[in-house]
C-alpha cells in the first residue's frame, strides 16, 4: 500500500494508474487525512464481498426483514 498526497497523485497520475493496475493500491491524502483509496476494479469487488462476509445469515429471509422495516415506520406517519 502507497501513500500519496493529493497534489502527488495529481501531478503522477499516470505513475499511480500503473501501481493500481499491477495490483497496488494507493491511499490518497489531504491536509494529512484520507481522502481516497485507490484500487483496481478486481480488488474493490473483492473489498466489498470480503467487508460483507458474514453479515447476512444463512437464515436470512427478506420477508420477515421488510415486514420488520414496515413495523418500525408505520408510527412515524
Amino acid at each position: 500500500m502507497t501513500t500519496a498526497t493529493a497534489t502527488e497523485v495529481q501531478n503522477n497520475f499516470g505513475k499511480y494508474l500503473q501501481m493500481v493496475q499491477a495490483g497496488g493500491e494507493i491511499i490518497v491524502m489531504k491536509n494529512g487525512k484520507e481522502v481516497a483509496r485507490l484500487v483496481s476494479h478486481e480488488k474493490s469487488v473483492s473489498f466489498l464481498t470480503d467487508s460483507l462476509l458474514g453479515v447476512l445469515k444463512g437464515d436470512y429471509d427478506d420477508k420477515e426483514a421488510n415486514a420488520e422495516r414496515m413495523l418500525k415506520y408505520e408510527g412515524t406517519n
